[in-house]
């Protein structure tokens, strides 16, 4: 019963994406024992830029006559796929940089969908918790509402394509304490990690019951 894990934080110990997906495993692990869980980190270790390149280019060159770059890439492609496939449910800690996506994780997306069959459901009914955050805010009523490119695009390709239950956990205003401008903020930021710990810790329950 593998659950895979995904991290795309930069920010190694100080990752606040990392730190809700921690409580997701931690309850999950005590109240299913017995599950495995396979971790792959984008953030730490990338996975090369210009793989999904060579993986789609390969596409179109008989697999005799491929590239070692391009056999390479679709060894990767494949790979990333399968582990997808493979899991029995997912904890992606996925946050949200300049104002969209991070580009660890866009290329860990395009490379497992040019692993798989177009628009391939890789999650059918299968469990998903989504875990992002965003240094500052920007929610209806803020001046960077509308600001965040990243929460519908993960969402969409998450729940939409891949198929699978998703559960969304969001945190913002994880700058406040590193950026001074944001001091104002402390208060409500802290109320905001704690509805967020609590909402992971729900998640790891939750997700222990059905794996």
């Amino acid at each position: 019963m593998p659950v895979l894990r995904i991290d795309a934080s930069i920010l190694g110990p100080n990752s606040a994406s990392s730190e809700l997906a921690d409580v997701v495993e931690k309850e999950l692990v005590e109240n299913n024992p017995g599950v495995e869980i396979v971790r792959r980190h984008i953030g730490a270790n990338p996975l090369p830029s210009d793989a999904w390149a060579a993986a789609v280019s390969a596409g179109y060159v008989p697999a005799d006559q491929r590239s070692e770059a391009q056999k390479n890439a679709v060894a990767l492609a494949v790979e990333l796929a399968d582990e997808i496939r493979n899991a029995d449910a997912v904890i992606l800690a996925l946050p949200f940089y300049n104002y969209g996506v991070s580009q660890h994780a866009k290329i860990w997306f395009d490379l497992a969908m040019a692993g798989g069959e177009n628009g391939e459901k890789f999650l059918d009914g299968k469990p998903a918790v989504l875990l992002t955050t965003r240094g500052g805010a920007y929610g209806v009523g803020t001046p960077r509402e509308g600001w965040d490119h990243n929460t519908d695009y993960l969402a969409r390709v998450v729940g939409d394509i891949w198929g699978a239950d998703l559960t969304v956990i969001e945190r913002e205003f994880t700058l406040v304490g590193v950026n001074p401008a944001l001091d104002q903020f402390t208060e409500m930021a802290t109320l905001m990690r704690k509805t967020a710990l609590e909402a992971a810790a729900v998640a790891g329950r939750t997700l222990a019951s059905r794996v």
